[in-house]
């Protein structure tokens, strides 16, 4: 049976990969193929070494970006007005800047236990919507648990280094690849870097099904270097 995954490297403090995942989603949602896809996500942190910021999101991006304040309130009320247009609902006076470490690393227990893209949808949502503390472990388990997950096996994994090494791995990947910023995704051949809308994403859906499906191969008996079968 003929499948197509898509890799898409994010992060869950990204307001832009909120909006990649909404045309992601859309774009499947209009691909005739979209039973035989599989989405996985992809660790990357835009900055590694975050540590909590007690000041507000104006005064975080202000710093950022050597800007006012009144100008930082500005872009982020774009950014609240786009997310709106896909059904988000930014709240960038609730959202508090931390570490994502832990939360990439539960990520990657979601993918085994089948959750992992309603597991990224909650963490966003928590993050970017309801100001939880990403931080914090009773948050991150509860999050993981109302995402599917089981509670004192996501507690397991925050409290220990699990799955550090498949955080690293995915970052690693993306460097060797030369991304350098997410939301990025790989659908078959094909790299696609931004919150491209949602036309562009179903384009690649498309190209990349019809060039997996030609590839489809069925096995029978052949012969080769070392002799037939």
């Amino acid at each position: 049976m003929t499948k197509l995954r898509v890799d898409i490297w994010s992060d869950i403090a990204c307001p832009w990969c909120y909006v990649g995942k909404r045309h992601l989603e859309a774009a499947l949602a209009g691909f005739e193929h979209r039973d035989d896809v599989e989405v996985v996500w992809r660790a990357f942190e835009l900055d590694p070494t975050a540590e909590r910021f007690e000041g507000t999101y104006p005064e975080l991006l202000a710093s950022k970006y050597g800007m006012g304040i009144a100008a930082a309130k500005e872009r982020l009320k774009g950014m609240a007005d786009l997310g709106a247009r896909d059904g988000i609902d930014f709240r960038f006076d609730r959202a508090r800047r931390v570490n994502t470490f832990d939360a990439h690393r539960l990520m990657h227990l979601g993918i085994l236990r089948g959750v992992q893209n309603g597991l990224k949808e909650r963490l966003l949502r928590a993050y970017m919507t309801e100001g939880a503390d990403l931080s914090d472990t009773e948050t991150l388990v509860r999050l993981a648990t109302e995402a599917g997950l089981d509670a004192e096996e996501a507690r397991s994994v925050v409290a220990t280094r699990a799955y550090a090494e498949e955080v690293r791995a995915d970052e690693a990947e993306a460097n060797a690849l030369g991304i350098h910023g997410v939301p990025f995704f790989v659908i078959g051949r094909y790299g696609i870097s931004g919150a491209q809308p949602t036309p562009v994403l179903l384009e690649a859906l498309r190209k990349a099904w019809a060039e997996v499906e030609s590839l489809t191969v069925e096995a029978g008996a052949a012969c080769g270097v070392d002799g037939c079968v």
